[in-house]
């Protein structure tokens, strides 16, 4: 694909008002990708880590934090390397949890991320019978909403495997709640055209928004034309999205649909103050807000996991569009999801975020 796009009209008044402010001038790259990444996964010994769930109080109103306590304990005779968004460790970032509500399943309402490759600070490391304790608002990252019975269990995998590390599960009455909302980034709000920025986006970030919006949508448009011709198993179909059914092509097109139709009508916001080393993460309940982070900024601007392909893989995940899951990243976990899972493919924001960008280009 081109590197060279054209800027659409939806992104001009912007573009314009951006590049006067740098003299016209193409932007720099402007944060190094991070560390190395390693290519070591989590240790085998990881399968030795159990969870042991708890909770402080069993029955709570709508205007109390709904805790949970988690402690994973390394009960093997070796060490275990673990990636971080497995767990609680520092932050939520992933569905580390199976919640249900009188036995329906509960949406994680928490954030959904694009990572590079794990680099060695995404890992902590368990001695033997060493325990990490953490306890986490439920209420923070699930849809509570409904008042009820939760049965709550830890649902995480070691990275790489289908394995999930052991745990009990623990009940809880719940008052429904309103779901919250994540709180507004320091700095205001600056709107340029039919774009707004958020998170203190320097002149610079937003020159380099504008173009990588405009490339999403360039993606976009192209995807949502291809998938309106004839369903057929085409190797740029199947190589994202498996083998070929007419149900599975009539899915990759209403999400495509979708998204075109967001890049080119809805009121976009994008966020620059994450300082974490992915690429961008989105609240799927929350659009069309997406936060960038660290490796967005020297990503290229196009192909493989770039700049405009990133705001695809975002913009897939908002619920109101296509509602997609991060099941795997990256192309090689992709390009596996869609052999040995076709329905999972079409439900993983970087297969969607792999087939807009295609490359190496396929028909």
């Amino acid at each position: 694909m081109s590197k060279r796009l054209g800027v659409s009209s939806r992104w001009l008044a912007g573009w314009l008002v951006s590049a006067s402010l740098l003299g016209a001038c193409a932007p720099e790259e402007q944060v190094p990708a991070g560390e190395t990444p390693v290519a070591a996964p989590e240790s085998a010994e990881a399968r030795d880590i159990s969870v042991s769930l708890s909770v402080p109080k069993a029955s709570l109103s709508a205007r109390e934090d709904v805790l949970v306590s988690v402690t994973l304990r390394n009960d093997g005779k070796s060490a275990a390397r673990l990636l971080k968004w497995n767990t609680p460790a520092d932050d939520v970032e992933e569905a580390l949890f199976d919640v249900t509500v009188d036995g329906q399943a509960v949406a994680f309402t928490g954030p959904h991320y694009k990572r590079p490759a794990p680099q060695d600070s995404d890992y902590l490391t368990l001695a033997p019978g060493e325990t990490l304790t953490r306890t986490v608002a439920l209420s923070n990252f699930y849809d509570l909403s409904r008042t009820g019975t939760y049965h709550v269990s830890y649902a995480a995998q070691v990275h790489g495997s289908v394995t999930a590390f052991a745990s009990n599960s623990v009940d809880l009455w719940v008052e429904g709640r309103v779901a919250r909302e994540a709180a507004a980034a320091p700095g205001g709000v600056t709107t340029l055209g039919a774009i707004s920025f958020s998170g203190r986006c320097d002149a610079t970030q937003q020159s380099t928004i504008l173009q990588a919006l405009n490339t999403a949508s360039s993606m976009a448009n192209n995807a949502s034309s291809y998938l309106a011709g004839t369903p057929s198993g085409t190797p740029r179909y199947t190589t994202w999205f498996g083998a070929f059914s007419s149900s599975g092509w009539s899915t990759a097109k209403s999400h495509f649909v979708a998204i075109k139709d967001a890049f080119d009508t809805k009121p976009i916001t994008v966020d620059c103050s994450c300082k974490k080393t992915y690429y961008a993460y989105v609240y799927p309940t929350q659009p069309y807000t997406i936060y960038v982070c660290k490796a967005f900024w020297s990503a290229p601007l196009s192909g493989t996991d770039s700049k405009g392909g990133t705001l695809i893989h975002e913009m897939s995940h908002f619920n109101v569009v296509a509602g997609t899951d991060d099941h795997v990243y990256g192309q090689s976990g992709a390009k596996s999801l869609a052999i040995s899972n076709p329905a999972q493919a079409l439900d993983n924001a970087d297969n969607h975020e792999y087939f807009a960008e295609n490359t190496p280009f396929q028909n």
